[in-house]
């Protein structure tokens, strides 16, 4: 996977198998820390202590359809190749909560990709999950909260393409609330050329 946003969507992925009806997304960028953060925070089954010890290898995986999971372990090399960390605090019964640290500005940090996508994916494909996505730029924040959004609609199907339109422009304004440039980021990081 070479966007984080991908990255998000395997996490989200693994919180909806662990049975999670509310998922929060939280990203966070500091230009005076030099730091991207992404947390996924879910009321899943959780993890044992066990569980948590062995999630970050490879040939571990709680899922049926594969026998390999890669997706944290390669999160946590690739936060690792960037002066970064992860992080997975659970409790069986109550939750999961996966945090991951980037230096922001490293070279070889991937870009965040198409973020506004990923979440609207998500809300359509899991709509009897409540979605939070919450977005920190340096002293900034915003939330867009699904919740709300579904009351006012009733039993209009979020895959209507005027609803559909309605979210995207939502979360995209959550987004341009904080960070007017996030967009202009993206275009300018996908510009670079690739290193070999």
């Amino acid at each position: 996977m070479r966007e984080l946003s991908l990255h998000l969507l395997d996490i989200a992925e693994n919180s909806i198998s662990a049975g999670a009806s509310r998922i929060e997304i939280v990203l966070s960028e500091d230009s005076a820390l030099d730091l991207l953060q992404m947390s996924i925070i879910d009321n899943g089954k959780g993890m044992s202590k066990e569980m948590i010890a062995q999630v970050t290898d490879p040939f571990i995986t709680s899922r049926t359809t594969r026998k390999v999971g890669l997706g944290i372990p390669l999160l946590k090399a690739a936060a690792e190749d960037c002066n970064g960390s992860l992080n997975i605090t659970s409790e069986p019964g109550i939750g999961t909560e996966l945090t991951v640290k980037f230096q922001r500005s490293h070279i070889d940090r991937m870009p965040i990709g198409d973020l506004v996508s990923t979440i609207i994916n998500l809300i359509i494909c899991n709509p009897l999950i409540h979605w939070i996505f919450s977005y920190h730029y340096n002293e900034k924040n915003a939330i867009f909260d699904d919740e709300p959004v579904k009351q006012a609609l009733g039993d209009f199907p979020l895959t209507e393409p005027e609803i559909l339109t309605c979210i995207r422009s939502m979360v995209e304004e959550t987004i341009q609330e904080v960070n007017p440039h996030f967009s202009q980021d993206i275009v300018t990081i996908y510009n670079q050329p690739l290193r070999r």
